[in-house]
């Protein structure tokens, strides 16, 4: 089980937190006026800013696996999401963005931002929660092969793509770079905030996220080890 945190006590915010909730996870939800939703959610309710750091570490921000802003105010979401990534390194972050330009310039800080017209609650899930990225609609016609979408850990960053898809065993179908999908290069390399969208076969679910979720020297780490069984066995 793991702790989540959600700016923001409207509609989408009540919906994740019963979400995570189902999910068995512990979910906090931040409201300058929250006490009107205290029945009508089972989350722990602090009333507070979504950007004020008191009010975070009331709601666990500290020990929070993902923490998603999902105000009515860009300003706030933005900052919020700043807030858990820069000054307490959440992992798994994300907020709402109602203008569509400025998602760009957020994108370019490493955090996750979906425009208010193509916002659901089951988006912000698959990029809060880092084994529910797949969905399961979104596989071959045989069943064998799974896309998934997802935020590989910041020491991936720098890593040329092909070398991702060899370390993480999957391909890369497209990459989300400053709100935009976009073709992966042939010579590219994997920049901060990018969201990977890979197929992979559907067994391998498990073990892919585990590796993009953790740091990439252990990816590397795992390649040698497999190499040196394969010249073993020859």
């Amino acid at each position: 089980m793991a702790h989540y945190v959600i700016v923001g006590a409207g509609r989408v915010g009540r919906r994740l937190a019963s979400d995570l909730d189902a999910a068995g996870h512990s979910v906090a939800l931040v409201d300058r006026s929250a006490h009107a939703v205290e029945a009508t959610t089972p989350a722990e309710v602090v009333v507070g800013l979504g950007f004020d750091r008191d009010a975070l570490r009331r709601a666990g921000i500290e020990h929070a696996q993902g923490l998603a802003a999902v105000t009515a105010d860009d300003s706030t979401n933005i900052i919020s999401a700043r807030v858990a990534r820069e000054t307490f390194h959440v992992l798994h972050v994300v907020a709402r963005i109602y203008d569509a330009e400025r998602a760009r310039v957020y994108q370019r800080l490493g955090i996750p931002t979906v425009a208010s017209v193509e916002w659901t609650a089951d988006q912000v899930l698959h990029r809060l929660l880092p084994a529910g990225t797949a969905d399961p609609t979104r596989r071959d016609p045989s069943g064998r092969l799974l896309m998934t979408e997802s935020m590989p850990h910041r020491s991936w960053c720098g890593l040329p793509l092909t070398r991702v898809e060899e370390l993480a065993g999957l391909r890369i179908a497209y990459l989300t770079r400053y709100g935009e999908g976009v073709l992966p290069p042939a010579d590219g390399v994997l920049q901060e905030g990018d969201v990977v969208h890979a197929v992979y076969p559907v067994e391998d679910r498990d073990r892919v996220e585990t590796l993009l979720q953790g740091e990439a020297a252990r990816a590397r780490t795992r390649g040698a080890e497999d190499e040196d069984d394969e010249e073993g066995r020859a």
